[in-house]
């Protein structure tokens, strides 16, 4: 990871500094090229501007005199720069100074013929007797056509190039201070950049070892940023999907544990009742008739068992399909009650029915509706010792409201969101008494749903439970089949 993170560091940073310096190097060299020429195009011009100031003072001699060698004494003085005269010979005839090494000597032939002939002329020169080159212009002397010779100006290179050194020398320095300062900036970029990289390659590898709630921190708005959400919202799926698992896993381990232990129960009480009348040990024929009874009793808890499982998978994998039709929900209601009675007269329960008149229809699967209701009731039955078990319908709105209440023993309030689990049993202790699958429950819930309707349940321990099932009637059915 520390590899992956230095070798980004170094890839940014080793590129932006080439860069960066490839930038200050041509932009230093040009402007120290084009500066140099500058500088000698700026003292040419002012050259010239003074040769022609020298000219216009003394145009009017043609010949050498002691006024004409004043003003060009006057002019070195002012200009600071060496003046000369030559005649239409091209011979040096005067100087602003005693320069007695140059006069009676003759300037090159090009530039006196291009000076005679009416032109400027700008050059370098060695003069004999001086250490330092010299730039030179020459324009002609004289008065119109009239042209008797030629005036040259020198000025010494030595301060054009001690500017240049010195503009060569400060582009340098801010040169070096700009690869300091880009250095320092280069890296804290590339270092602003590696860093969350870092983070979103540690996280990414913290994923892959499975710890799926490790997050990326990222306090960017850019690119990166939104790479680091992409890989958070990749871990939140990743998390959701292992904890899904996790959840499955553990409803499959309870799931063979619940059954191991609902078919161990019956299973073992037969294999005991077959051993004995295997081993002739029961004798008497009411007492064989009993065992008999109870092998019965056992294999149809065993049939129920597995009728349930049948039910809840195939409801739980969409495999039930309902024959759905106008069903009158107050003729259901009335065929539960009357199934019950007898069972409930056993245990001393009043079975009571509040069923409001002229119900509209519910569109549903009629044998299914009777499965939810006997389910509920069998329930009820199971857990209420003495009293009452109501049962009400009544409409509101466009859903037809049953309920399901009972005087029985209720229900706990934190068992209150399990009760529509498989195989749960809220009276785990009295299960030898009140046999049942724990399934039941969460068959009527899947098939509440699959009719388009809701449960819900209020209970209060030793005081009873009420079960309220809204299921939609025909008209409310249709307008939500038109609307999906």
């Amino acid at each position: 990871m520390l590899g992956m993170n230095k070798s980004i560091f170094r890839r940014l940073l080793f590129s932006f500094l080439f860069t960066v310096l490839l930038g200050l190097g041509v932009s230093g060299i040009l402007m120290v090229f084009f500066a140099r020429g500058y500088f000698y195009d700026a003292k040419q011009e002012e050259l010239l501007r003074m040769a022609k100031q020298v000219n216009d003072a003394i145009q009017d001699s043609s010949k050498v005199t002691r006024s004409l060698q004043s003003k060009l004494t006057e002019f070195d003085e002012s200009f600071d720069t060496r003046i000369w005269l030559f005649d239409d010979d091209g011979k040096i005839v005067a100087t602003s100074t005693k320069d007695e090494v140059v006069k009676g000597k003759s300037v090159a032939q090009s530039i006196a013929n291009r000076v005679l002939n009416g032109e400027n002329a700008v050059t370098e020169l060695q003069i004999d007797g001086l250490e330092d080159p010299m730039l030179s212009v020459a324009i002609p002397w004289g008065k119109g056509d009239h042209i008797y010779g030629g005036i040259v100006l020198h000025a010494s290179i030595e301060g054009i190039e001690r500017t240049y050194s010195q503009m060569r020398e400060t582009i340098l320095w801010a040169t070096l201070f700009g690869v300091v300062l880009s250095t320092a900036m280069v890296s804290y970029v590339s270092w602003s950049i590696s860093r969350p990289l870092y983070r979103i390659e540690r996280t990414a590898a913290e994923i892959g070892r499975g710890n799926y709630a490790e997050r990326v921190v990222v306090d960017t708005s850019d690119e990166i940023s939104d790479l680091a959400k992409t890989i958070n919202t990749l871990a939140e799926r990743l998390e959701r999907v292992e904890q899904d698992r996790m959840h499955l896993e553990q409803v499959r381990n309870d799931f063979l544990a619940n059954v191991s232990h609902e078919l161990r129960t019956p299973l073992t009480a037969m294999q005991g009742f077959l051993e004995a009348l295997q081993d002739g040990l029961v004798e008497e024929e009411e007492a064989r008739n009993r065992y008999y009874a109870v092998l019965y009793a056992e294999t149809m808890q065993i049939s129920r068992l597995v009728d349930d499982l049948m039910d809840l998978m195939k409801l739980e994998n969409n495999e039930i399909k309902l024959v759905k039709y106008p069903v009158e929900i107050k003729e259901i209601l009335t065929k539960v009650t009357y199934s019950f009675e007898p069972e409930a007269n056993a245990k001393d329960i009043e079975l009571q029915t509040e069923l409001a008149e002229d119900l509209p229809k519910v569109y549903a699967d009629k044998d299914r509706l009777i499965q939810i209701f006997n389910n509920l009731v069998k329930n009820a039955v199971k857990f209420t010792a003495s009293g009452y078990i109501r049962l009400t319908a009544s409409a509101e709105e466009d859903w037809i409201k049953v309920t399901v209440s009972d005087s029985g023993i209720g229900i706990a309030s934190e068992d209150l969101n399990r009760i529509w689990e498989r195989f749960f049993k809220v009276d785990r202790g009295r299960s030898k008494n009140n046999k049942g699958s724990g399934l039941g429950l969460a068959i009527v819930k899947e098939l509440v749903q699959l009719h388009e309707g809701k449960i819900t349940v209020e209970s209060e321990p030793g005081a009873g439970t009420v079960f309220t099932v809204w299921l939609p009637t025909v008209e409310k059915y249709r307008k939500m089949q038109s609307v999906s």
